[in-house]
């Protein structure tokens, strides 16, 4: 099936043309698994070859999107492994228990009800559940306690919120995330946690379950401009230095910008990124125009925007921003949306973790993000 069978399966029903486009892909990955235990390509010859392909066998998957049933490749020589099951369903029964646990205890709106019936949940058991959060939480457990084992210059931090349900009612609380580039320049996700806010404190709690899990050569925290997160680094990471995300710098001067004029503003501010006296002058005319708070969240971090020119010019467009981090933040919400709310901090956690597990898989296995030795 071809792009344009997808893409019509999509037009005339949404909910197949996905389960389609899904099957597809985890179809196509596990023949690219088959081919590399095998060491070779279909119908291929050479003398690298270790087994040859005995067809395939169906397997149902749930997702999503509904159950759909894949062609696992088999071996005649060795079992087949495949990660497909394995790391996708790790995210699938995440977002199934979050489900579970608020039909189990009665949150019972429509959406919940739709959910329940398309995942098949409707007869799942308190026990179940138990069941399935247990290796799910040693999952997350061992993620979240690992070895920090290479030094890493640049600290990425951020945090993103979700609703989660607090005795009987609904409240907003924050998920701290931080990941990293190693010095060897790969990318990884070190953390996360669930906390009421990011002020100072839950920030320092973080970056000390950092420390005695090993962090070190921390030269450059990335973030936004969040006093909590400024003064926390100021405190816990005493010789590095701390850049304020240049995204977010130009968002905060915007905020208060009329909309007749953010057009011209924000051509100015994107200018003034790239000379310091420009920022200056930039200051004093919109403090003239009488956007005194723009002029004075200038005036607040014009000593934080550049600190990433302290590295080779090739590093700037990395290390400036927390592009990398918002990325992790869109997928997390993509991937929750069908829960809604959380039940409590913990499926909150568990949810979030598993995506990143299978984040930080993909940047640890795959090319590195910044060549360290320039």
């Amino acid at each position: 099936m071809d792009i344009e069978d997808f893409a019509e399966d999509y037009l005339v029903d949404k909910k197949e043309g996905m389960r389609n486009l899904t099957a597809s892909l985890l179809n196509e990955v596990m023949q690219i698994e088959a081919s590399r235990q095998i060491q070779a390509q279909p119908y291929e010859r050479n003398g690298k070859r270790k087994a040859h392909r005995n067809g395939t066998r169906n397997r149902n998957l749930k997702t999503i999107h509904g159950e759909v049933t894949l062609k696992k490749p088999q071996l005649r020589e060795f079992p087949f492994k495949t990660s497909v099951f394995a790391r996708y369903s790790r995210v699938e029964e995440a977002l199934k228990i979050v489900v579970a646990e608020s039909y189990l205890q009665g949150v019972s709106t429509r959406r919940i009800q739709k959910i329940v019936r398309e995942l098949g949940l409707e007869n799942i058991t308190a026990s179940e559940v138990s069941r399935i959060v247990k290796k799910l939480d040693e999952d997350v457990e061992k993620f979240l306690k690992r070895p920090i084992e290479e030094p890493t210059p640049f600290l990425f931090i951020d945090a993103t919120y979700f609703k989660i349900r607090t005795d009987g009612r609904y409240i907003n609380k924050a998920l701290l995330i931080a990941t990293a580039i190693r010095e060897d320049g790969y990318r990884e996700i070190l953390s996360a946690a669930v906390d009421d806010s990011e002020d100072e404190s839950c920030w320092e709690n973080l970056f000390d379950g950092l420390k005695v899990r090993g962090l070190s050569g921390v030269k450059l925290v990335i973030s936004d401009g969040h006093k909590g997160i400024q003064k926390a680094v100021e405190k816990n990471f005493v010789g590095a230095s701390w850049q304020m995300c240049n995204v977010h710098f130009m968002r905060a001067v915007l905020k208060n910008i009329p909309k007749k004029d953010k057009k011209d503003v924000a051509y100015m501010l994107k200018d003034a990124l790239n000379d310091e006296s420009k920022m200056q002058e930039l200051a004093v005319i919109l403090d003239d125009k009488g956007y005194s708070k723009s002029a004075e969240t200038i005036d607040r971090f014009r000593f934080d925007i550049w600190n990433y020119r302290a590295f080779p010019r090739p590093y700037w467009r990395l290390i400036r921003t927390t592009n990398s981090l918002e990325r992790i933040n869109k997928e997390l919400k993509r991937r929750s949306r069908s829960a809604g709310a959380f039940s409590n901090d913990q499926s909150l956690l568990r949810i979030a973790v598993c995506i990143m597990i299978d984040i930080n898989e993909e940047w640890m296995t795959g090319r590195k993000y910044l060549s360290l030795e320039e």
